[in-house]
């Protein structure tokens, strides 16, 4: 039987969809770690390549979209504006719909199906919606997707054209993260959420991937957007999986990164909190990260703190400055909240000599596509002219 385990009080409780969290403290319960060795099956493809490392018997493939296997690529410009040798992009906008959530909820969708369940949903306001939404269109299912009152069109859109059962509800976003699970077990609706603990289990494959990419070794630091805590455990739970089978020797340094506007984690993680404190509103252009109330929070300080990283905080005219250099100098397109990762990274860099044969990897979580809402347009600068002065125009450039 496929046990969860606590990672707060080391309680063991036995898989259950509609409500993965420990009844003692209230947290999020992740995958136990099995006793069996474990490898890559580089001959497979997809979530069968790492089936070892997942908690599913098989792998139906026909409910794939493509997820995975997205590029890690140099950032070549950047490397040598930043004096760094070795910087690295994961482009998980290359994902079906965009977004690193398809990885969570391809290996979420192969377990809803193997336990029969007829019904999925999910509470989100953007990248996580469409994902489910697509997910759950390809497989068959009837799907909820329960949205904040004040959902943007853009958004509602992207997500709606799946045909999902579409919700705004009214209210505090973290109780209406509660009352799915309340109504996940009373209606046989498997709410997969931000902390599920399949999902978390599918983001690891993103760290897997890097471990490949890297002619099989580990990366001296990852940097990610941080919400709900959900992905960057997932990420470094993959690398303690490939140090646990002796495929790498040293663990990578993981920084986690917020918008200050809302940096709960941040904030703990400064003051030396075991556990973080709810803040009371988010003010934070990048929306994809602005949770007051992250549910895997605890989960993440600890990991962060037991395996040497750091969480840190930076503002919005550091992530949209951010955005336009990776744009601009690298051709990489992203929402506000993943040009977090550069800003932190620029941030560090003040006050942090990093090595020369250091490779940082900077997670790119979603396309810009999805947040054009948040570019600024009177900073554009666009030229006007008739047919007949094209040319002097053109030159006046040169």
């Amino acid at each position: 039987m496929e046990k969860l385990e606590c990672l707060l009080c080391h309680r063991l409780y036995p898989l259950n969809v509609f409500f993965p969290f420990c009844p003692e403290c209230n947290e999020p319960l992740l995958f136990s770690y099995p006793q069996k060795r474990r490898e890559i099956l580089l001959e497979r493809e997809g979530l069968e390549k790492y089936l070892d490392f997942l908690p599913l018997d098989r792998v139906d493939r026909s409910l794939s979209l493509g997820e995975g296997n997205t590029p890690l690529i140099k950032l070549t410009r950047l490397s040598k504006k930043l004096s760094l040798s070795s910087l690295l992009a994961k482009n998980e906008t290359l994902n079906p719909t965009h977004s690193f959530k398809d990885r969570g909820s391809a290996v979420a969708i192969q377990k809803a199906l193997s336990l029969g369940l007829e019904k999925i949903g999910t509470v989100s306001t953007g990248n996580m919606a469409a994902s489910t939404a697509a997910y759950g269109a390809k497989a068959g299912l009837k799907t909820y997707v329960l949205l904040k009152e004040d959902t943007s069109s853009e958004k509602l859109l992207s997500t709606a054209i799946f045909n999902p059962v579409l919700i705004k509800v009214k209210g505090d976003y973290g109780k209406l993260f509660s009352k799915s699970y309340s109504l996940s077990q009373k209606l046989n609706i498997y709410f997969m959420n931000s902390i599920d603990p399949l999902r978390i289990e599918g983001y690891k494959i993103t760290g897997y991937e890097i471990f490949l990419q890297l002619e099989r070794k580990s990366p001296r630091f990852i940097f990610v957007p941080v919400s709900s805590g959900g992905h960057l455990t997932g990420l470094m739970r993959a690398f303690i999986d490939l140090k646990k089978e002796g495929l790498i020797k040293n663990y990578p340094t993981f920084v986690g990164v917020q918008a200050r506007g809302c940096s709960p984690l941040a904030q703990a993680f400064e003051k030396k909190k075991l556990r973080f404190t709810r803040i009371s509103k988010a003010d934070t252009l990048a929306h994809a990260i602005s949770n007051p109330d992250p549910p895997g929070g605890n989960i993440a300080l600890k990991m962060i703190r037991e395996h040497g990283g750091m969480i840190v905080a930076v503002s919005d005219r550091e992530i949209l400055e951010a955005q336009k250099m990776l744009a601009g100098e690298e051709g990489i397109f992203c929402q506000p909240a993943s040009a977090t990762v550069l800003a932190g990274l620029l941030r560090i860099k003040k006050k942090f000599k990093f090595k020369t044969q250091d490779d940082i990897i900077l997670i790119i979580t979603g396309s810009g596509l999805k947040a054009v809402d948040a570019l600024d347009s009177s900073r554009i600068h666009v030229h006007h002219t008739s047919i007949s002065n094209l040319e002097n125009v053109v030159k006046s450039t040169i």
